[in-house]
């Protein structure tokens, strides 16, 4: 490692999410009432470039927050603004968060949208995007998918219903494009300027049906098209497809990352590009570790993947009440500092890290 930094929570944790000034949003998903939602400043030291090592547990600073009565599992800020949306159970409905301004600590509830039918719905997957309006895309199932005006609670947009599969995942690719992906591994494409067009596009290598699938998506370099941006997707069996959305006939590139056996941690499946590194892709959800992988050798052989860093420090963290080790439960990366990560997991802890580039000599 270059540098990691710790941060402990009181409940297991799920979500890390980028607001405004570098600042960090992270919240609990424990079951009981008083799930914390929490903007933390990261350590002072992301923002230099000296090597400090290993630094205590506050490094982190909490600059305000707030309680949610229900589980929060998904948290998106929305740009341009000082809201935050959440979902969780026991429905699909959407809860919107005010972050106080510099004279207050604290993160309120504002607002709830509610969702049609929403009852007895699995929780919302839930993005956001500010180009046109505070708008925040969601839904919990192909046919439950629709846009809604974050402050007015507004509807824009309901996709066309093509099916019931379970979301897994959903995404803006632009401020017209969207891009849904089923727990089954199929990706669908909308255009919100045609309500009833869905294509759907490649589906997945051939695989048993209990195999659950998560994507990742790209943020274009300025100039290219969205959908030039390749996609990835993992499955709970550590299959790995990249797919460009231009061209869904064939896969980009089919790899396997060397996984545990999946088991109940399948619902934290997490695959992420890195924005500032060409070709870097992060995968966890599987156990106490997040592996990077360096894609551009990749070919569609379908071969075993070597990762190129992993990070283990969750793996040592203490075991929870059933006496496992603590799951990974998502990441994300920094969006300035090409190879720095944050992680969270089932014990409560957070990390950020910045691991060492092998030198290209050796």
């Amino acid at each position: 490692y270059r540098d990691l930094h710790t941060f402990e929570l009181q409940a297991p944790t799920r979500l890390i999410e980028w607001a405004r000034g570098n600042r960090v949003c992270v919240a609990g998903y424990g079951q009981s009432d008083g799930n914390e939602i929490l903007q933390l400043i990261p350590p002072p030291t992301l923002l230099t470039k000296e090597t400090q090592g290993l630094c205590p547990e506050r490094d982190f600073k909490v600059e305000c927050g707030g309680f949610s009565e229900r589980p929060v599992y998904s948290l998106k800020y929305v740009p341009d603004t000082s809201l935050l949306v959440t979902s969780g159970p026991p429905d699909s409905s959407l809860q919107v968060w005010q972050v106080s301004a510099e004279d207050s600590d604290v993160i309120k509830s504002v607002s709830t949208i509610a969702t049609e039918n929403g009852t007895g719905q699995s929780w919302a997957k839930i993005a956001t995007i500010s180009t046109r309006a505070p708008w925040v895309l969601h839904g919990s199932r192909l046919d439950r998918v629709q846009i809604t005006e974050v402050e007015s609670r507004k509807n824009v947009y309901t996709a066309a219903s093509r099916g019931s599969e379970e979301l897994s995942g959903l995404a803006f690719l632009d401020c017209n494009t969207l891009l849904l992906c089923c727990a089954t591994g199929l990706l669908c494409l909308a255009d919100i300027r045609q309500p009833q067009s869905l294509v759907e596009a490649m589906s997945v290598p051939s695989a048993p049906c209990s195999e659950q699938w998560c994507m990742g998506t790209r943020h274009g370099a300025q100039g290219l098209e969205p959908s030039s941006q390749p996609v990835a997707r993992v499955s709970s069996r550590g299959l790995l497809t990249l797919t460009d959305l231009r061209k869904t006939s064939e896969f980009l590139a089919l790899a396997k990352a060397r996984v545990p056996s999946p088991g109940s941690g399948v619902e934290f499946l997490c695959t992420s590009w890195a924005p500032a590194l060409e070709g870097y892709l992060a995968i966890s959800g599987f156990d106490g570790t997040v592996h990077v992988y360096d894609t551009q050798s990749w070919d569609s052989s379908g071969r075993e993947a070597e990762p190129i860093f992993i990070h283990e420090g969750h793996a040592f963290g203490e075991a929870g009440g059933s006496g496992d080790s603590p799951l990974v439960t998502v990441h994300t990366w920094h969006l300035q500092k090409p190879r720095t990560l944050f992680s969270a997991a089932s014990d409560g802890s957070v990390h950020v890290w910045d691991w060492v580039q092998p030198c290209e000599k050796c």
